[in-house]
């Protein structure tokens, strides 16, 4: 072991260098993917040691919640750069029923200071050099085995499973050459979206088009249902801890609400405020989060590469859906009991501007997110909730400016319709000094919402389950990425 400064290990025919972070074979740098180097790392730095697969995850994914298969996948990866065999294993051991350990004993570390090797520089020409190299030390046959597994039909998981590791082979030996050989033959097309389905999880490869491709329909289609089987174990647990957050961030919104009527100039507000309106504010958050969180998980889960632009597109979505079905049944339930016109109050346009806020809002506040769903941790969740309400709070600012009736705006509407009401915002007009609700108490109480929910939603989202690793998330890459 070395004392103090930077550190990197050899071994076999390889070295490691942390601080660089490459990996290099006989002096040529073999390119893997940030969290794949990030696991080698520990598991080489914690050699001898059987490191539990929740531990694995916790260290590697620490922003992100990702299944088990994930980390499968990347020692999968892991062993195929090493030329490890799983079954005979020099380098990485399986643990049953516990995780993974780094077994290769002849680890020598040294200070990290001289060059790893002349060819270590990442320019472009060295990375296709390496492409060809691996080519020429891999037979053809390689490539047809892997292309025959890839064409062959789904009946089990295992061949499912199976599939996608010949994808991934077929991706280190190369994409293009792989493309190649596998177009028009018998299940092309199935392949192909396997492919592009793989693409993220090897460092080298390149890109898999589908559109304008033959058979581009079907591929299209299986690529789609490979998201939205992920998308199906994936959602139940991120949306309603989305929702959750919503519902919460209702209740604190309208508890302040009710301070504000219950100090305000002249009110006429019992106690009784500090019950009703609270409640309102449960319905009003979960409801909107039940759309615009329902959006944000989807976007996560089936995109990756335009994932800021689908987090605002399903953002908003959710919330247009959820906003004009709650608009048409507020209205059928209050004009059928009271007999009123109340056409003013939130709908599908509100929803939209409020969906894709929250949406923009989270994409920028988690866009170095990768391989997962964003979980940033401590100060780092709570900015990124913030900036996510922020963001909100000014869309929900500049509809209320404009006219649009929100969730306190449209309470106070109906209240007006009864003179005996304690929750007409007169009073909290008065706190900002207007005698009426003016366009300064529209302003101000709608960027509260806001705030309070775009930060409780994403609080919500954030959050990172405890045992994760077995029952949470896999890694999503994007329907069109």
């Amino acid at each position: 072991m070395t004392s103090g400064g930077r550190v990197r290990y050899r071994f076999d025919r390889f070295a490691v260098s942390p601080t660089r972070r490459a990996l290099t074979c006989d002096g040529r740098e073999i390119p893997l993917i940030s969290r794949y180097f990030d696991l080698l790392t520990l598991l080489i730095a914690r050699r001898g040691e059987a490191i539990s697969r929740n531990e694995l995850l916790d260290a590697v994914w620490q922003d992100v919640v990702v299944s088990d298969g994930a980390l499968s996948q990347a020692i999968r990866t892991l062993r195929r750069v090493l030329g490890d065999d799983p079954r005979d294993p020099a380098f990485i051991l399986t643990v049953q029923r516990h995780g993974y350990r780094f077994i290769f004993s002849e680890v020598v570390e040294e200070r990290d200071e001289s060059p790893l090797g002349d060819e270590v520089r990442l320019t472009a020409t060295l990375r296709v050099d390496a492409e060809n190299q691996v080519r020429e030390l891999t037979s053809s046959e390689a490539m047809d085995d892997a292309l025959t597994r890839l064409l062959q039909p789904i009946s089990s998981p295992s061949d499912e499973e199976d599939r996608r590791d010949a994808a991934e082979l077929l991706h280190m030996l190369g994409t293009r050459e792989a493309l190649h050989r596998l177009d028009r033959q018998t299940g092309h097309a199935d392949a192909r979206a396997v492919l592009r389905d793989a693409r993220w999880d090897v460092a080298t490869a390149g890109p898999v088009p589908i559109f304008g491709q033959p058979g581009a329909l079907r591929s299209a289609r299986v690529l789609i249902g490979l998201r939205l089987r992920r998308l199906w174990r994936l959602a139940g647990s991120r949306w309603s801890s989305g929702v959750a957050g919503g519902a919460v961030a209702g209740i604190i919104a309208a508890l302040v609400g009710a301070l504000a009527l219950r100090a305000g100039p002249d009110s006429t507000a019992t106690n009784a405020i500090f019950v009703a309106l609270p409640l309102v504010g449960l319905g009003v958050g979960a409801t909107g989060a039940v759309g615009v969180a329902g959006g944000l998980v989807i976007a996560e889960v089936l995109f990756r590469s335009r994932r800021t632009l689908a987090l605002v597109v399903c953002g908003a979505a959710g919330g247009g859906i959820v906003g004009s079905t709650a608009h048409l049944l507020g209205l059928w339930v209050l004009e059928g009991l009271f007999g009123g016109n109340f056409a003013p109050v939130t709908g599908g346009v509100e929803g939209l501007a409020i969906g894709a806020a929250v949406g923009l809002g989270y994409a920028a506040a988690t866009r170095t997110a990768d391989g997962g769903m964003a979980t940033p941790h401590g100060r780092n969740r709570l900015a990124s909730s913030l900036l996510a309400g922020t963001v909100c709070a000014i869309a929900m600012a500049l509809l209320a400016w404009s006219g649009r009736y929100l969730g306190a705006m449209s309470l106070d509407l109906v209240a007006r319709t009864f003179p005996q009401s304690q929750v007409g915002l007169e009073p909290i007009a008065r706190l900002l000094g207007e005698t009426h609700v003016g366009p300064v108490t529209r302003v101000v109480v709608s960027a509260w919402e806001g705030l309070m929910f775009g930060s409780g939603l994403v609080l919500g989202l954030t959050r990172r389950p405890r045992g994760h690793a077995a029952t949470n998330a896999s890694e999503p890459d994007g329907l069109i990425s």
